[in-house]
């Protein structure tokens, strides 16, 4: 049998049973090869259940940098589930490795001759160590990991250490747990020619970058962009935003001196609530914010279409996933594109955001507040379930300590005094924004009635059709001065003159480095642009009407960004081509690469033939 060797360059899996602690055990092998400077990105694949059905947890090890997820099978699988062992014996690559519990005999219909099988009798080694039926368990995760660090030549101190970093005042539990990754380190040892041909060594290649989610970011952004208020309801993926942003509000929030707390998490009886306790923080001039996915998003829609109207500042941030029901919502989508972008009834556009890294959710969610306020409407920020509760390798997280918040157009008492006449929808400026105030800014000056669609420009009630569309043209001048407001697109230059281009957003920036190259290997040059932002501004409407043929490329089945580009800016549908990918899992680049081969309209000219001397 011909071995894969490889070094630093490789796709493990991990195949448990839900519930049974496996998921730390695997984050710690990540983060020790991340410790060891070794690019990586795990990828927890969980099912809707609670605890007993399968979990996957892929890790792709790039020395290159590749941080997408890569089509195909893996390297090696750790098989440690039962229930799942046929198919995870089948996600092995020809000259890869199975490691399993050999504690029970493996089925001989299982056994493939060309990838190597490595049993080690872990549970029985459990019975023998430990008599707590937990502890049997949870070391038996530990003592596989101690047998990888020997089978691939990992730094067996970086373990050591990520240990006692993780039971810092715990250290009681530090001996048992490097106890049990001896135990797997000697099995491993003992039992086979160590290291294998796949191997790890130290390297340089992750730099000053950290591992982090996208959700912890975005509950840290919203701290720092001087968010207070919170109202929220649980749903998956979401959920660790606000329960991250009240963990660092207990850290960074609490006044000093009297112990007070500087800010408000609501658990309201569902998602109408929740935005609308964020709604009602906004109006009152606190930074405030809601979390949730796309079933939440339905339920908010109403009130997202009256804080449009009634122009008030609110941050919603959405981490996508499959649609409703259970089972596929605990996989990654980004399917809320239309549903977000025209949420409520009415001529509704609402402000959308999308991040592509932990680092863009921190700085994005920050942003948001400022944006919302200086543009007085709802922002929403468009992550999804793989960005969000996954860690990933991304820049430092950095504040600038002297920047201070854009609060918009607001008028204190002075200023009111000072206006000789204030009208809260009122075009003063000409950019579609109008001043506002906060309650009780003024015992006389300064009040009005927050309405709908159904008022002038002084907050007057009124039905009169010359009002109401006055109304509706300012909203949209607001809409264009966002454009110009919101982060630009970020854009990837290919050979000079290439009249081919690619558009993506968020998540799917993680595989397009890989599919520049891939395609470049193939003699295509693509230009590429990722989108930032929504209202479009005018490098993306340049960006189409640059090339003859452009690609969107985006996770989910109707292709809802291209979609939107056609409506927005009025593009011949037949210039750009959808390529959407919808399993659920994240999107590949070998994927987008063939999809842009196979619909490609100009192709590379044709190497000629050397001619024989």
């Amino acid at each position: 049998m011909k071995h894969i060797n490889s070094v630093n360059e490789f796709v493990i899996r991990f195949a448990n049973t839900n519930g049974t602690g496996s998921a730390s055990a695997n984050n710690m092998f990540a983060k020790a090869l991340f410790r060891m400077g070794v690019p990586v990105s795990p990828r927890n694949v969980f099912p809707s259940n609670i605890q007993g059905m399968p979990t996957w947890f892929d890790v792709r090890v790039s020395e290159k940098g590749y941080l997408g997820r890569r089509e195909g099978g893996a390297e090696i699988v750790v098989g440690m589930n039962a229930q799942s062992m046929v198919a995870d014996v089948e996600h092995v690559l020809a000259g890869g490795y199975f490691l399993y519990d050999s504690t029970k005999e493996i089925d001989p219909q299982l056994l493939r001759k060309d990838i190597t099988f490595l049993g080690l009798p872990i549970s029985d080694v459990c019975r023998k160590e430990y008599t707590d039926p937990r502890q049997r368990q949870l070391f038996k995760n530990v003592i596989y990991i101690g047998a990888l660090a020997a089978l691939l030549d990992m730094d067996f101190d970086v373990l050591k250490g990520l240990i006692s970093d993780q039971f810092k005042g715990k250290e009681k539990l530090i001996a048992p747990n490097v106890h049990a990754l001896e135990l797997g380190y000697q099995m491993a040892t003992s039992n086979f020619t160590c290291p294998l041909s796949i191997t790890v060594k130290n390297s340089d290649q992750v730099g000053s970058r950290i591992l982090i989610d996208g959700n912890t970011a975005c509950g840290l952004g919203a701290v720092y962009g001087g968010c207070t208020v919170a109202g929220w309801y649980p749903i998956t993926p979401s959920t660790s935003v606000v329960e991250n942003f009240e963990k660092y509000c207990n850290r960074l929030r609490i006044d000093p001196a009297s112990g007070r707390k500087n800010f408000a998490v609501m658990q309201a009886e569902d998602e109408l609530a929740a935005i609308g306790i964020a709604i009602g923080g906004g109006w009152n001039g606190a930074r405030s914010f809601t979390a949730t996915s796309g079933p939440g998003v339905s339920l908010m829609t109403e009130f997202l279409g009256l804080a449009y109207f009634a122009e008030i500042p609110v941050v919603l941030m959405n981490v996508q996933r499959a649609g409703p029901s259970t089972g596929m919502p605990t996989r990654t989508q980004q399917s809320d594109v239309l549903s977000c972008a025209y949420a409520s009834h009415g001529d509704t556009k609402q402000v959308m955001i999308f991040p592509s890294s932990p680092k863009e959710c921190f700085d994005m969610s920050a942003d948001a507040f400022d944006y919302a306020e200086r543009l007085q409407t709802p922002i929403i920020l468009m992550t999804d379930l793989d960005l969000g509760m996954n860690d990933h390798l991304t820049e430092e997280l950095s504040w600038d300590d002297s920047r201070e918040y854009d609060r918009g157009k607001v008028l204190n008492a002075q200023q009111l005094e000072e206006v000789e006449e204030f009208g809260r929808y009122l075009d003063v400026d000409g950019d579609g924004i109008p001043y506002r105030t906060y309650p009780g800014t003024h015992p006389e000056k300064g009040i009005y009635f927050t309405r709908g669609t159904s008022r002038d420009e002084y907050a007057v009630y009124t039905e009169k059709g010359e009002d109401y569309v006055r109304n509706m043209e300012r909203l949209e001048k607001k809409f264009a001065t966002a454009a110009e407001l919101l982060p630009q697109p970020e854009m990837h230059a290919g050979n000079a003159g290439s009249k081919v281009g690619v558009i993506y957003y968020g998540t799917t920036d993680h595989a397009m480095d890989e599919t520049f190259d891939m395609l470049a290997d193939q003699g295509y040059s693509l230009d590429g642009m990722r989108v930032k932002s929504f209202p479009f501004g005018k490098a993306v409407d340049d960006f189409i009407k640059k090339h003859d043929q452009v690609f969107v490329v985006e996770q989910n089945r109707d292709g809802q960004m291209r979609t939107l580009l056609i409506n927005e800016l009025e593009i011949d549908p037949a210039k750009v081509v959808q390529v959407t990918h919808y399993d659920g899992m994240p999107i590949t680049a070998s994927f987008i690469s063939e999809a842009i081969v196979k619909n490609i309209a100009i192709k590379p000219a044709k190497k000629k033939a050397a001619k024989r001397g």
